[in-house]
């Protein structure tokens, strides 16, 4: 955690260094992972999203920026299938963090672009940490789990649009985001985001 941490702050740092201008949004969103430890795994995650990024390369009809939309969402698991065919279910917290490089073409791509419609796509490295409470009975060593903690790290990819709103740059953003964890639990993460960018 420490040097996700630190690698966070020198990327912001060489962010505000570099970069030509600062743009940010909020609002909802909704997650959905699969875990290839267990079959028919499935969690359900719901949450808010706070997205700074900042350009640090601006043409008059597309940007290039590095971004953290940062999400905390609420978990809901069920029909988890362990290798000996019990079932459960969890509810947790979860904090999702990617660093994303996007490219970004008109609507909100610069506060001067006044377009009606933008688009962006983009990829970067994606880090998800959940706390949950769970009953589940661990054969291994025949206890029973109340509560346990997960990482997640891997590359992570994201695309979606943009809508102009009002006379200035302020729009409304669709995005669909994906994580592909390359840990123990070689979970695959997708998201769908509705923002406000001010």
């Amino acid at each position: 955690m420490k040097k996700i941490t630190l690698s966070l702050v020198i990327v912001l740092f060489a962010s505000t260094t570099f970069c030509q201008s600062f743009m940010h949004g909020a609002g909802l969103t909704v997650m959905g992972s699969t875990h290839e430890r267990y079959n028919n795994d499935f969690s359900f995650l719901e949450g808010l999203t706070y997205s700074p990024r900042f350009n640090f390369l601006e043409k008059d009809a597309f940007s290039v920026s590095v971004g953290i939309p940062l999400s905390i969402a609420i978990s809901v698991s069920s029909n988890l299938q362990n290798q000996y065919g019990d079932y459960t279910s969890s509810v947790g917290i979860v904090f999702n963090i990617p660093v994303i490089v996007n490219l970004n073409m008109g609507r909100g791509s610069t506060k001067a672009n006044r377009q009606k419609f933008g688009y962006f796509v983009g990829a970067g490295f994606g880090y998800q940490h959940g706390d949950y409470l769970s009953d589940y009975y661990d054969y291994n060593t025949n206890t029973t789990i109340s509560g346990y903690s997960t990482n997640t790290f891997g590359p992570a990819a994201n695309a979606g649009v943009r809508i102009g709103v009002g006379r200035k740059h302020k729009n409304i953003e669709i995005k669909l985001s994906y994580l592909k964890g390359l840990n123990e639990t070689k979970s695959d993460i997708f998201g769908l985001a509705c923002l406000y960018n001010f």
